[in-house]
């Protein structure tokens, strides 16, 4: 089967990390990359899939994955049955633009929960960016602080309770547990920080 070569957006997209980061790992050698005549970089399949095998397995067999599926699924399950005002004020348009935004959060926070103890502040960095980009689309629609830190704990709660059951968390050493619930809660508190302080900042529309 014939390889398919994606841009620099759609990868990185795939592997649920900003641009620049990805641009960074192929200038670093992480990932492979090839140019095409005019010098844009386009990304095999094959190694997106290689990353996102390598992601998956520095937290454990698969964690990674299981932790995303089962987050996502609980989440999408979950909502359709939630009438809160910060969902059934949004347009279908912002819908797909958070649920992007939500996807490549959960990107960075497996990529966060396996990185090494002293690493992952880039990870933040990419955490910081997406919570505000949140933050201004709501701060523009007009949905209140509360509301929006509201839509956050819907989120936070569904991947802390994903990982609760996950399999694997029952066998693991309870250090082992603890490390992630640790680094889960530092990206999902800093995104909080930064939803906050972009409220702050610009201030409710009104």
């Amino acid at each position: 089967m014939s390889e398919i070569f994606h841009s620099l957006k759609e990868a990185a997209e795939q592997l649920g990390v900003h641009p620049v980061t990805l641009r960074r790992w192929a200038e670093s050698g992480k990932i492979r990359v090839v140019r095409t005549p005019g010098g844009h970089r386009r990304f095999a399949s094959s190694e997106i899939e290689r990353l996102k095998r390598q992601a998956s397995g520095e937290v454990g067999p698969s964690i990674g994955e299981e932790l995303r599926e089962k987050a996502l699924t609980h989440t999408r399950e979950d909502i359709s049955q939630h009438e809160a005002s910060w969902i059934s004020n949004i347009s279908d348009k912002e819908r797909k633009e958070k649920r992007l935004l939500g996807r490549r959060l959960m990107g960075l926070l497996i990529q966060f929960v396996g990185a090494e103890e002293d690493a992952g502040e880039e990870i933040l960095d990419e955490a910081r960016t997406i919570a505000r980009l949140y933050a201004k689309g709501v701060v523009m629609s007009g949905l209140p602080l509360q509301e929006a830190l509201k839509a956050v704990n819907f989120f936070r709660d569904h991947i802390l309770e994903s990982a609760v059951v996950l399999p694997e968390a029952a066998t693991r050493r309870p250090e082992a547990n603890q490390r992630m619930f640790r680094r889960l809660n530092t990206v999902l508190n800093e995104v909080q920080l930064q939803i906050a302080d972009c409220y702050e900042v610009l201030g409710p529309v009104t």
